[in-house]
């Protein structure tokens, strides 16, 4: 019996074990043509997203204080989270294409026109109508790309959609302060928001809509989504790790002391490589074996880097705790969404493009709220070891969604 079915879906694969198809050794092509322009999509919205997001802080710093850079990303990031819950319905009433040009369009053309004023309330207004193209772009844009890749690869076609997206996130970020601080503000305004707009024409060529048999009368909404055992478990699990995530990048240069600064960027760069590397195992290994088997190892992968890091005055463990945490992450991360994927018809893939990327941003951000405030009150090496600890509260759904599938696999 499988949980979480939608009335009038098919039943997918279970996540300990694949498909008829992906085990009787067919291979069907993963870079088509549709998924190569797709990539120039995700790269333009990547590369627009990343060179200004602490650019733009930093401007309204310059001229409004530290409360004003702290609005324009709040913005920014409420938009965000806006845009995620209602772009399903978007996507369900325009399509992919519309919705992904239009996403693209409002996170570009407002970049073009940033430095026209320097006042706040115009600051946090751009980085309003950019947060909601983000979204746009991530939860429509990561529907058409889940149905664009083969269901066989899933997984591996999913962890390289990750690749060809974080490569240009991590060059951008660096790079976009790096041109502020030689060439202004504006020239990296616009060329963020060209990086967007340029991806538009590449849309056209995409198709519209999932098509196909599997493909019900009514897609599943985010609400339902979210009442939907088979993806609610996975959605907890891995909003867990996002929570540490968001600590270890927005708190760690904090947490080292000054004298190790040098620790902090070879541990974050740690982080990335590992999470990129396992991303890509946990893909090509969940296509031959089932998914379903790796989300428990993942998170407690993720605790024990967590953990690891807590003494923040060893650099030997906060390198080796950053790696850990990334390796966790890196497969949780591809665990988690191609589960979730394999769980729903092709019409809901909004929906679920939707859930996992509100459990990234949400998680995030709360996960660097809460660690804010517990930090002040207990110091950095009990504020990482806590965070560790709570973790661990993700380990009962993972735990009973192994159990749950696993009837099902042995049927």
């Amino acid at each position: 019996m499988t949980t979480g079915q939608t009335s009038g879906s098919p039943t997918p694969a279970t996540p300990n074990c694949p498909s008829s198809k992906a085990t009787s050794g067919s291979r069907p092509p993963l870079l088509t043509r549709p998924l190569l322009l797709r990539f120039v999509s995700v790269v333009g919205a990547s590369l627009s997203f990343f060179l200004l997001l602490s650019v733009v802080p930093a401007y309204a710093a310059e001229r409004g204080g530290g409360g004003a850079a702290g609005l324009a990303t709040g913005s920014l990031m409420l938009a965000t989270v806006l845009g995620e819950l209602v772009t399903p319905r978007l996507v369900d009433r325009f399509g992919y294409r519309l919705t992904l040009i239009a996403g693209l369009l409002l996170l570009g053309a407002p970049a073009l026109v940033l430095t026209v004023s320097d006042n706040t309330a115009w600051v946090v207004a751009v980085c309003f109508v950019r947060g909601l193209g983000f979204a746009l772009t991530i939860v429509a844009g990561g529907a058409l790309t889940a149905s664009l890749i083969p269901d066989q690869r899933r997984g591996e076609g999913l962890a390289l959609v990750g690749l060809v997206s974080g490569v240009p996130s991590l060059v951008a970020l660096p790079l976009g302060l790096w041109l502020a601080e030689h060439l202004g503000f504006g020239p990296v305004a616009v060329a963020g928001g060209l990086a967007a707009l340029t991806a538009v024409p590449f849309v056209t060529g995409l198709p519209d809509r999932a098509s196909g048999a599997d493909r019900p009368d009514e897609p599943m909404g985010v609400v339902q989504g979210l009442r939907t055992a088979a993806l609610l478990r996975p959605v907890v699990v891995f909003a867990a790790t996002a929570t540490a995530a968001g600590i270890i990048v927005t708190f760690l240069p904090l947490a080292v002391p000054s004298a190790s600064a040098g620790v902090v960027a070879v541990a974050l760069f740690t982080q990335t490589a590992a999470s990129t590397a396992t991303r890509w195992l946990a893909g090509r290994h969940g296509d031959r074996h089932g998914s379903g088997r790796l989300v428990l190892p993942g998170l407690l992968l993720s605790a024990a880097g967590v953990l690891v890091i807590a003494p923040t005055a060893d650099p030997v463990a906060v390198v080796t705790g950053t790696a850990l945490f990334g390796a966790g992450f890196g497969i949780t991360q591809n665990a988690t969404l191609t589960l979730m994927y394999a769980r729903s018809s092709a019409a809901s893939y909004g929906t679920v493009s939707a859930l996992w990327n509100l459990a990234y941003d949400g998680g995030m951000g709360a996960g660097a709220a809460g660690f804010g405030i517990t930090a002040d009150l207990t110091g950095y090496p009990w504020a990482f070891a806590l965070t560790a600890l709570l973790m661990l509260v993700a380990v009962a759904p993972a735990v009973r969604d192994r159990r749950r599938e696993g009837p099902a696999a042995a049927g």
